[in-house]
């Protein structure tokens, strides 16, 4: 019987600990606030840590610590060396560790303004923040900026931890004031839920339990108010929504989709809809590893079975037929930028939400936010750390919700097509509804018929290369041969569009995208006319003229790259251009101070400084026809 009871006390204690709930927070603030000593006391102080860690911990502070012969609780988590060598943290330090009460993964965030991104990173999934504020400085600009970020990626719940409060003698007068001020701040940044404590995490006053050196606070500990906060999103108030990660289809008696529900809960029987598709079916199962479930919540990982065969793909959302998320392709929304190099609206990148991929753009910079100040400020570009508010365009609809009401589907990452690095992140705010009264209209004459009474097919030869390279020299033949021969054609020039459609763009890489977007999509029109266009133009960046080949079908448009040297182009210099770039009389010139890239799998590669023009159109024509 003994061994009956001790192995269910065992397995009393273990289903406990499974079932406990989790709490995801970060510590931010300005640089030397003692975030990372925090965190390190609550592990110590916890019982968190094993007997070789805190042997480590202790021979770790000797040798690197700041605190003489005292344990340095900031070795914890400050694990680069460049850290411990500067005293500060640079990347994101994650740390698990739980209670009797509850399990949490804590992040620590960098303060430097330059690891902004870094600190994005840990906030994104975060349930909780603690916002930490050194007594003797008050609120700094670095808490203004952590704070917009905490409310930017959505957290509802700061703990304002006034920290070092031993350094200014525990006097509650400096306390009231920083609360004081952060409470305006957090109505400015609408944060909700503010629970300011005084604490010094250093000497572990108010971090586990009541302080003794200051009896005038009677709120919860650090770790009580961790233990017991209500910081959970359910989504009950937006209804049921699974953004589908899998279709599962083991044989022919069964078809599921699999994905973690975002919000709301689910039952047999429930009425749902396939978003973008808007097909509608009912729940039939709700299938997992531990067999079917009468309901399912949110955070669980589940496969439904729908009563009918409708279709579903990766990506979609199956969501309450009665609440159901909107749908749409253009959106206003708030954006991190996190790439080396800028963010140039117009430039195509892919936009992941949940599970699904699709092409985005931004079209249009609203305005730039000064995180330290939060002011708006006018802009063309993004660098790296800066935020601003977006329109967003996409290439096809999603099923999206707002940030603030579904993290799930309402935050995104970009993605640089070219190296598949994340570029940034983002929230979405609202759909745009500007264009919702436009609609294809059909038309009887179609591609094909204006077509076949040219006898052609049509198609878009997009030369490229160097100023001087001899493109328009190349281009301006190939047309000549072709209306010989009796095709029908068009030839976009890149400085003749400057006079009249361009001619309110600059040479800036900004101008240049909205240049190449604009002169792409006249040219797909002249295809749609059964016409062979052909388009000269420097068009120095692979991610536009990616965009431009993007907008035909397979096979109708060829590159033709006039491989010039440099230093040929610069000899011919028929413009002077050369010259004056070298002057420094023009800006931005493509090979001087502004890059090209060449093409790395074009369909016509000429050698513009080998080739004479007439035979490189030859080779043209001949590719062409063939």
């Amino acid at each position: 019987m003994a061994g009956i009871d001790h192995a269910a006390a065992v397995a009393a204690y273990l289903h406990q600990h499974e079932t406990k709930g989790l709490l995801r927070f970060i510590t931010c603030g300005s640089v030397d606030d003692g975030k990372s000593t925090l965190i390190g006391r609550l592990l110590h102080d916890t019982k968190r840590l094993f007997d070789d860690q805190v042997a480590a911990l202790e021979a770790d502070s000797r040798r690197h610590g700041t605190q003489g012969e005292g344990i340095d609780f900031a070795l914890l988590v400050d694990g680069l060396s460049a850290e411990r060598e500067q005293g500060i943290t640079i990347d994101v330090a994650y740390r698990f560790f739980d209670t009797e009460r509850r399990k949490f993964i804590v992040a620590d965030c960098p303060g430097h303004e330059q690891y902004t991104r870094n600190m994005a990173t840990g906030a994104s999934t975060a349930d909780l923040a603690v916002v930490l504020v050194d007594a003797r400085k008050g609120l700094l600009t670095q808490t203004r900026r952590h704070s917009y970020i905490v409310s930017l990626l959505g957290i509802r719940h700061v703990l304002l931890a006034v920290n070092k409060m031993d350094l200014v003698g525990y006097d509650p007068s400096v306390f009231d004031e920083i609360v004081e001020g952060y409470a305006e701040l957090a109505r400015q940044l609408d944060i909700p839920h503010v629970q300011a404590i005084p604490l010094s995490a250093l000497q572990g006053d108010n971090m586990t339990g009541a302080s003794a050196a200051m009896p005038w606070y009677t709120g919860p500990s650090l770790l009580e108010h961790l233990e017991t906060v209500d910081a959970r999103r359910d989504g009950s108030e937006v209804g049921f929504r699974l953004p589908v990660q899998w279709v599962c289809r083991p044989n022919q008696d069964f078809r599921g989709f699999a994905g973690n529900i975002a919000a709301g809960e689910v039952r047999p029987g429930d009425a749902v809809v396939v978003l973008p598709s808007g097909r509608r079916s009912s729940v039939a199962r709700i299938v997992t590893a531990d067999g079917d479930l009468p309901v399912a919540g949110a955070g669980q990982a589940i496969t439904l079975a729908l009563a009918d065969e409708v279709d579903v793909s990766r990506g979609d959302v199956i969501a309450s037929a009665e609440q159901a998320p909107q749908v749409a392709d253009q959106f206003a929304a708030h954006l991190l930028w996190m790439g080396d190099a800028p963010l140039l609206p117009g430039r195509p990148y892919w936009l992941k939400i949940g599970p699904r991929t699709v092409s985005a753009q931004v079209t249009e910079i609203k305005h730039k936010v000064d995180v330290n100040t939060q002011a708006q400020l006018a802009a063309k570009s993004l660098e790296l750390n800066e935020v601003a508010y977006c329109n967003l365009g996409l290439d096809q609809a999603i099923a999206f919700e707002a940030y603030r009401d579904n993290r799930a589907l309402g935050g995104f990452i970009l993605v640089d097509r070219q190296n598949n690095a994340t570029v940034a992140a983002g929230t979405l705010d609202f759909a745009l509804r500007r264009a919702a009264n436009i609609h294809w209209q059909p038309l009887e004459v179609d591609k094909a018929a204006r077509a076949a009474i040219k006898a052609q097919a049509p198609c878009c030869l997009w030369f490229t290369g160097l100023s001087g390279a001899g493109k328009s020299t190349v281009a301006n033949l190939v047309e000549k041969q072709l209306l010989a021969k009796g095709f029908h054609t068009y030839l976009l020039d890149g400085d003749n569009v400057r006079h009249g459609l361009n001619k309110d763009l600059g040479f800036t890489d900004e101008d240049r995208v909205e240049n190449i977007r604009r002169v792409a999509e006249v040219a797909r029109l002249m295809t749609d006319a059964g016409l062979i266009v052909l388009v000269s133009f420097i068009s120095p960046f692979r991610a536009e003229r990616r965009m431009a080949r993007e907008l035909f079908p397979e096979g109708e448009f060829i590159e033709v790259f006039v491989d010039t040297p440099l230093a040929e182009a610069e000899r011919r210099d028929v413009k002077g251009l050369y010259a004056k770039a070298r002057a420094g009389k023009i800006k931005n010139f493509t090979g001087i101070d502004s890059p090209y890239e060449p093409p790395e799998s074009p369909e016509i590669h000429l050698a513009g400084g080998e080739e004479t023009p007439e035979a490189m159109a030859t080779r043209v024509i001949r590719r062409l026809l063939d």
